[in-house]
This record gives C-alpha cells, structure tokens and sequence, in this order.
C-alpha cells in the first residue's frame, strides 16, 4: 500500500495505491461481525420489538423502511432501517441540501446543521425524530451485516444521488464493505466538511485493524447518547 498526495479542485487529498488488508485481517473481522450482529440483535430485541410497536401506532404505513445504498466497489445494496418518515415524501429537499455539501464542500455548522442529515425535516414523524437522533432507526442493519452486505465498522455507504457527484477520489471510500458507524461518526461527531468526512474514511481504510475497530466501537456509543447520529 502507497500513500500519494495529489491535488484535486484545489483540496489536497489522499489516494489508495495498491491497497492490501491481509486475509487473516479480513476473516476475524467477518467473524467479528457475525458475533456481534447477533449478540447486539438478542441484546436489543425488546428494544426492537418496542419501537416497532410505536412505529405501527403512530403513523400509518410499514415498520421497515428499505433504502438503496451504495456499497462496496460501487455496488448498490438495499439498506435496513426503521421508517422515521412519512410514507408520502419528496426526496428532492434532501437531495439538494446534500448535494450543495458534496459540491460546495460545506461544513453542515455552517448551514446551521450539525450532520449530513436535515434534522429539522418535516417529512420525519414524531417518533422519528428521537430515532433519528439517538440513530435508533440503524438498529436493523445489524441484518445487514449478517447478509454480508455491510460491516459493524466502515465508511458509511452513500446515496445513489449523493455517489452520482463523487469525484474519483470521493469513490475511494468504498474500497471496503460500508459500516454502521466509522472514524467520521465516532472521532469527528459528524461535524466535519465532506471531503474531509472521505479523507477520514480512507484514513480508516489504510489503517484498517482489529484494534482501531475496537476502537471505533467503544467511542460509537458515546457519540449515539450524545444523539449524533449516523446518517
């Protein structure tokens, strides 16, 4: 593996150059993965199964919410989530507001917002919100990662709408299978410009190990009891 700086729209940035994560590496951490997926899914059942019940009384449409995402190598996956919004909603406000962060490479503080997400978005229900901002509505990509599709730890995966406006380098953060939470979510509070969020996630990618894993994953609930959430 090679680190090279280049220039790219007047930001310098970090490439990926003959990225080798070992196997040995890459089987503990899938082992990992299928453990604690299934420990945290028995551990937070009930939890589960209450907010389910909220979900279905109060608003009318389904528990589950599936979302196309972009995962690894640029393959789109569908995304698990609890519905934190209306059924009936335009998509197009949230487009536009993050697509002006990719493009401008706004910080969200500066817009008045503390993540890549509107927290103040009329299409979230009443329950949705509090989901949302403890990143309750995440739970169910534990399944997720059992189906393989995703990591407990990695870059989170994009929208088709956001991966659309990448520029190359931005695609370099999905060298790896996309995680629930990552360095951008537990060391950076969601508060970071966008390209600084992808320098964060290649960062990841070219240190990539159990213990910074480990790490990641102890520091994650703290940012969730803060109410960062995931995005």
């Amino acid at each position: 593996m090679k680190i090279l700086s280049i220039n790219d729209s007047k930001h310098l940035v970090l490439s990926i150059i003959g990225l080798k994560v070992p196997n040995s590496y890459l089987l503990i951490k899938r082992i990992l993965d299928v453990l604690i997926a299934l420990v945290l899914i028995l551990l937070f059942g009930p939890l589960m199964l209450v907010i389910a019940l909220g979900i279905r009384i109060s608003s009318p449409g389904p528990i589950f919410y599936r979302q196309t995402r972009i995962g690894k190598n640029g393959k789109p996956f569908s995304m698990l989530k609890f519905r934190s919004m209306q059924v009936v909603n335009n998509p197009d406000l949230h487009r536009e507001y993050v697509q002006k962060l990719i493009k401008e490479n706004t910080e969200p503080r500066t817009l008045g917002k503390s993540s890549l997400k509107i927290l103040a978005d009329a299409r979230i229900t009443g329950l949705g919100k509090y989901l949302r901002k403890f990143s309750l509505d995440e739970l169910p990509q534990f399944f997720n990662v059992l189906k393989g599709e995703m990591s407990i730890v990695g870059p989170r995966p994009p929208l088709p709408y956001e991966y659309e406006i990448y520029s190359e380098w931005h695609k370099q953060r999905l060298a790896v299978l996309p995680g629930i939470t990552g360095m951008w979510q537990a060391m950076a509070h969601n508060i970071v410009s966008f390209d600084d969020m992808v320098r964060l996630d290649i960062e990841y990618i070219q240190s990539m190990s159990l213990w910074l894993d480990l790490k990641i994953m102890f520091l994650t609930p703290v940012e969730m009891i803060r109410g960062k959430g995931a995005g």
